[in-house]
């Protein structure tokens, strides 16, 4: 079984998707409530969404697994990203709004974090790392862009609706301030509501890879699902909606590769 899905492209940028993925394997789907089966906290849609950035040159890895099996945004050692504030672990024991993700006594056993972070996790960061040291030796200097997705209104995790278009740059940190300007500048000419490093700052993918002392830049987009699907019961893609959010991204993505060191 594939851990992910791979695109070879021809420019500096590299988009990562460690959450648009949804298989899981029938010993750990055994274990799971019902409702987990549905899989309400996947970045649905993902690939879809940003179909146009292969004709952009962009490189692409886009893991297949669900995040329920492990998340590939979280540190290897499952340190919180965000201390003090509401998140889910390496390998998520709840849903997004704190309810339990697995049956009564089926959840972690013993060693079992360390056999899915070596199975699951290990392979997809071998894999983007090796992606930005080739992009950075064609071409000087990598673009990383982590994409993801989320239920606009998480009362757990954030009040209130989340803005449509949320990145994150580790505050300022996993990228020159000239890219992140670049972007801001495309947020401010389009019609969505947006911030830079609110709720969402960047997780580990962002902070991990994000060097630019190093030419190697990363961004985070977070995206508010009521801008481009329905939420449920179907969490069906909107054609007639997702475009014009598919427009804005286009440019977020333009102005990275715009950018030269």
């Amino acid at each position: 079984m594939e851990l992910f899905n791979y695109h070879r492209g021809s420019s500096p940028l590299l988009l990562s998707m460690p959450h648009s993925g949804t298989e899981l394997p029938a010993d750990i789907a055994a274990r799971l409530v019902p409702e987990a089966l549905k899989q309400p906290d996947a970045d649905w849609h993902i690939p879809r969404l940003y179909d146009f950035a292969k004709a952009m040159g962009a490189t692409i890895v886009q893991a297949t697994h669900s995040r329920y099996v492990i998340d590939l945004n979280r540190p290897p050692d499952n340190v919180s990203l965000y201390p003090g504030q509401a998140t889910t672990e390496l390998c998520p024991s709840t849903f997004f709004n704190g309810d339990p993700i697995y049956r009564d006594g089926q959840g972690l056993g013993e060693g079992e974090q360390d056999e899915r972070r070596e199975r699951y996790w290990q392979p997809y960061h071998d894999k983007l790392a090796r992606e930005l040291e080739r992009i950075h030796a064609e071409h000087g200097h990598a673009l990383l862009y982590d994409c993801h997705s989320i239920a606009s209104q998480v009362p757990r995790l954030f009040e209130g609706t989340l803005p449509v278009l949320n990145v994150g740059t580790a505050r300022s940190e996993s990228c020159d301030p000239a890219i992140e300007q670049g972007i801001a500048n495309v947020l401010q000419h389009s019609d969505f509501t947006h911030i830079i490093n609110g709720r969402f700052v960047g997780g580990y993918i962002t902070r991990h890879y994000g060097n630019p002392t190093e030419q190697r830049h990363a961004v985070q987009m977070e995206l508010g699902q009521d801008s481009y699907m329905d939420r449920g019961p179907s969490f069906a893609y909107r054609d007639d909606i997702a475009p014009r959010l598919q427009t804005v991204l286009q440019q977020v993505l333009d102005s990275m590769l715009n950018w030269r060191p």
